[in-house]
C-alpha cells in the first residue's frame, strides 16, 4: 500500500463506518451527546467552586451563617 495522504486517510476510514458502523452510529451520538454535557456540567461545577474559593474569607463565614 503506498504512503495515503490525510484526506485519503479519512474517506477510507468514512467508507469503513459506512459499511460496518451505520447502524451503531445513533447509538454512539447519543453517547457522545450525553458525556459532552456530564462535562460541561462538571466544568462548570468546577468553575463554581473556584470562585467560591477566591471569596475574601469574611464573605465565606457570612454566607455559611445564612
Amino acid at each position: 500500500m503506498r504512503n495515503l495522504q490525510g484526506w485519503e486517510w479519512f474517506f477510507l476510514l468514512l467508507i469503513v463506518l459506512i459499511i460496518w458502523g451505520a447502524p451503531k452510529l445513533p447509538g454512539f451520538a447519543k453517547s457522545l451527546g450525553q458525556s459532552m454535557r456530564i462535562f460541561r456540567k462538571e466544568m462548570k461545577q468546577m468553575g463554581d467552586e473556584r470562585a467560591e474559593d477566591k471569596k475574601p474569607k469574611a464573605e465565606k463565614d457570612s454566607s455559611k451563617e445564612e
